[in-house]
């Protein structure tokens, strides 16, 4: 029984894939964390308000790393799983006792627009690989980060 990968992308393509979807994975599950930090010490006359955004944020980044994790095994590669993987490779500033509503704001506009430039500098190399379902992946996360980012730059706007 052969365990070679034969899905029609070379294998340093496959790599090359990888390392870029688990530098996504890392810049979202640190923009996890900080959005449940967020969460957990919003305050404010919006703290209601921002208290259930950021749950329903930090949801679905949590369904994300999941998601991205797991079309890295699906590439036949290992998937970055600790806090100092992440930190290696992530551009996501960690929280730092942020404790502005408006600057958490500021914060996670930023971490979902640096997602967002993550996902979309892999596109010439999926593209290039014909790599379909990472293609398909790329195009759902941005999405859902420029929308968010959208409802993040409206409540920032004066």
């Amino acid at each position: 029984m052969s365990t070679e990968i034969n899905i029609g992308i070379d294998q340093a393509d496959r790599l090359n894939i990888a390392n870029g979807l688990n530098k996504l994975l890392a810049d979202t599950y640190s923009l996890y964390l900080k959005t449940h930090s967020f969460h957990w010490n919003v305050t404010g006359p919006m703290f209601n308000t921002l208290h259930l955004m950021f749950e329903a944020q930090y949801t679905e980044l949590a369904t994300a790393v999941d998601l991205i994790a797991e079309r890295v095994r699906a590439l036949g590669e290992r998937a970055l799983g600790s806090y100092s993987a992440y930190a290696k490779v992530t551009d996501i500033k960690e929280d730092n006792g942020v404790t502005d509503a408006t600057r958490m704001l500021q914060e996670l506009l930023e971490g979902q627009e640096t997602i967002i430039r993550s996902a979309r500098a892999l596109y010439p190399l999926v593209n290039q690989a014909q790599d379909e379902a990472t293609n398909d992946l790329l195009t759902q996360r941005i999405q859902l980060h420029e929308k968010t980012a959208w409802m993040l730059r409206s409540m920032l706007a004066k």
